[in-house]
């Protein structure tokens, strides 16, 4: 068996050695010539995966280690035999944490308390739900719009998307990509709901970079500059828009899911989809490769302020101002050469940015040692996620 699998994806290697022989290529330029003679196709989500691709290939799995599956053409791939599968869930906590590593920054740098906001989510899926439940269990108020949900399960629960841009003090986009149909997401934030959102409203979007309308979303922060706006994903990617990431509050590459836990959990999941399908053994197990994290302990002392030692353990795992500061760097340095050599590239900025991406782990890989009197602390911390262990 022949099996081509995106760089990007770890532990391919460790996972796929014993089934057969493995290639790995750059997912954002794989062509048909180089996946001619693959049995498997394993993806992110940067490939787009269609007939344009596949058609006179030997291809018959494909599998992507991600949530989202609007980057396969599900219909080709059931219409020509070949088996499908994705990794739902794999780094839906690794956006959740990016989400909650963004709030605890802004509530600093624009002196709020999150508790007193009521959070907006837009979309809410695996990722949408699970920011639910973290949200809530923390004390913060939030609307949820998903619409497929509530036709499904009932209104009770979801509002309407233009009363939840009215209420939300924090908006938080989560929804794939969908262009057609009864509830497309393209352009959802459009240049009307844009203009509606109140003044001072945090904007967050970790789901599709085309969910909201990038040329009208730049008009108001060029015209107004009222809002907090915080961009994972673009419109146009890897090639995005160079005056919008100056204008947003924080930028980065489409890394939200990146924490190495939810890349990995993605790998053991279509490891498992490619053995069921081929009926093969699963022999590898994620707990036999997954790595120790650089950061094993915290410890607080008694004395310790519930708040500041909560931000403390968030950006101890993970400080969203570092994938900032990068991008913003990288995309300088590309602006500058593009003056004087003609052809330089933002997308391959972009790109090498989530090639060369740090490790980050998931906040329960932190153990956080606290004094018994500290409860309130692990009350606290346990609900963003830490592992807590009380003691003398």
């Amino acid at each position: 068996m022949h099996i081509i699998a995106d760089e990007n994806i770890p532990l391919v290697q460790e996972f796929f050695s014993e089934l057969g022989t493995i290639e790995t290529l750059p997912g954002r330029s794989m062509t048909r010539e180089q996946i001619q003679k693959a049995d498997v196709l394993l993806v992110r989500s940067i490939t787009q995966v269609n007939k344009k691709l596949l058609a006179g290939t030997r291809v018959r799995f494909v599998a992507t280690a991600t949530i989202g599956c609007d980057h396969i053409d599900q219909g080709y791939l059931e219409a020509n035999k070949i088996g499908f599968a994705n990794a739902p869930g794999c780094n839906a906590n690794s956006v959740v944490e990016y989400v909650l590593s963004v709030l605890s920054l802004l509530s600093d740098q624009e002196d709020f308390i999150l508790k007193e906001k009521t959070v907006g989510i837009i979309g809410a899926g695996n990722v949408g739900r699970r920011l639910q439940m973290r949200l809530e269990e923390i004390g913060i108020r939030v609307l949820i719009n998903d619409p497929p949900r509530a036709i499904a399960e009932g209104d009770k629960g979801f509002i309407d998307l233009d009363e939840l841009l009215a209420q939300s003090d924090i908006v938080s986009m989560h929804t794939p990509l969908i262009t057609e149909g009864d509830w497309p997401t393209l352009h959802l934030l459009n240049e009307r709901r844009i203009k509606a959102l109140k003044p001072d409203t945090v904007l967050i979007n970790s789901g599709r970079g085309a969910a909201i309308d990038t040329e009208a979303l730049k008009c108001r922060l060029q015209e107004k500059n009222d809002l907090v706006t915080v961009l994972d994903v673009w419109e146009s990617e890897p090639n995005i828009d160079y005056e919008l990431l100056e204008l947003v509050d924080i930028g980065t590459p489409h890394i939200a899911g990146y924490s190495l836990d939810g890349k990995l959990g993605g790998t053991e999941m279509v490891y498992l989809a490619v053995c069921q399908y081929f009926g093969l053994p699963a022999r590898k197990k994620l707990g036999q490769l997954i790595p120790e994290p650089p950061l094993r302990k915290l410890s607080f002392s008694s004395r310790a302020h519930r708040w500041l030692s909560t931000l403390t353990a968030i950006r101890a795992c993970y400080d969203v101002r570092n994938d900032d500061m990068a991008m913003r760097r990288a995309f300088a340095k590309v602006n500058k050469k593009s003056v004087s050599k003609k052809g330089s590239s933002f997308g391959e900025a972009f790109d090498e940015l989530r090639r060369t991406y740090p490790v980050r782990r998931e906040f329960n890989t932190l153990k956080v040692q606290l004094k018994t009197s500290q409860k309130k602390l692990g009350d606290q911390l346990e609900k963003f996620g830490f592992s807590v262990r009380l003691g003398k």
